[in-house]
């Protein structure tokens, strides 16, 4: 269902501050840095710029997915340089066999199991992002689903890439997962980290009217992933939280558009900005219980 999000440009800087400090408070930062907060902070609050908030409402998939489709594959998709290759150094490891792209959108992991030898299937619930998908991919099959309902069963591996966390259940998923896997079957599952989605990686996109859309996106906490997984009997293999090692980049002089919010906000207090960053992804392995019976 919709809802309003109040997104105040000064409430996420100082929210950036905020978990700065606290890190200084337990020692991870020394006092020259939690006092260049301090005065940051000040100076934040007296900046007229980030008195101007937006409400922002937020749209499922399927209609966020229709206006995201065309641009969807654009190389500015950060998370494509992080989740991609370790997907793929996980899914070679494992033997060739039927592979399913659950939520495959428009083919990216399709395409690279596809060249691993794969009979590949893939399901999405967007029409559009499913459209891209055959054309990129016009060897493999490409079916209209849900994650909770899959119109697949008896697979050996299947890859889920950046959607569990618009879901607001887990455990339905997971179960269907461990269903449609054949016994001994593996799952590899990428999705933006609780943390990332904390500091704000939700994907935007503009209605039909320019108004300002999220997509529906849950923050589920690392134990939730597993709890659903072990209770579909699920094995854990592996698990990865991929972090940018970078240092703090240029402090920029402009707040941006909304569009690019809050990255461009996060520019204006580089130092806090990067000592809050965290993992923005997590990568889990699972593989079905070779002994249990669906």
């Amino acid at each position: 269902m919709a809802h309003k999000i109040h997104e105040h440009p000064l409430a996420y800087v100082i929210g950036l501050e905020g978990i700065a400090l606290l890190q200084g408070f337990i020692g991870e930062h020394d006092r020259e840095f939690i006092e260049a907060r301090l005065a940051e902070v000040r100076d934040l609050l007296a900046d007229e710029r980030l008195t101007r908030p937006v409400d922002v409402t937020t749209v499922d998939t399927v209609d966020g997915y229709r206006t995201w489709s065309a641009t969807y594959d654009d190389p500015a998709n950060a998370a494509f340089a992080i989740d991609l290759p370790i997907v793929r150094r996980i899914v070679d490891r494992l033997p060739v066999g039927t592979a399913l792209d659950a939520a495959c959108g428009t083919g990216r992991y399709a395409e690279f199991l596809a060249e691993r030898g794969h009979r590949v299937i893939g399901v999405d619930s967007s029409p559009e992002m499913l459209d891209l998908a055959r054309k990129r991919l016009p060897g493999s099959e490409f079916r209209h689903g849900e994650l909770h309902d899959l119109p697949v069963e008896d697979v050996d591996l299947i890859v889920c890439g950046l959607a569990l966390t618009h879901n607001p259940d887990l455990r339905p998923i997971f179960a269907e997962f461990a269903r449609a896997l054949r016994p001994g079957g593996h799952l590899v599952v990428a999705d933006i980290h609780p943390d990332g989605i904390l500091r704000g990686s939700i994907p935007t996109v503009r209605g039909p009217g320019n108004e300002p859309h999220r997509l529906v996106t849950y923050r589920h906490s690392m134990g939730d992933y597993l709890r659903a997984a072990l209770a579909a009997g699920l094995t854990l293999r592996g698990c990865e939280e991929p972090k940018a090692d970078s240092a703090p980049g240029p402090k920029a002089d402009q707040i941006g558009p909304w569009d690019v919010w809050p990255w461009s906000l996060a520019a204006l207090v580089p130092e806090a900005a990067h000592a809050a960053t965290g993992p923005q992804l997590v990568v889990w392995h699972f593989q079905r219980d070779t002994l249990r019976t669906m």
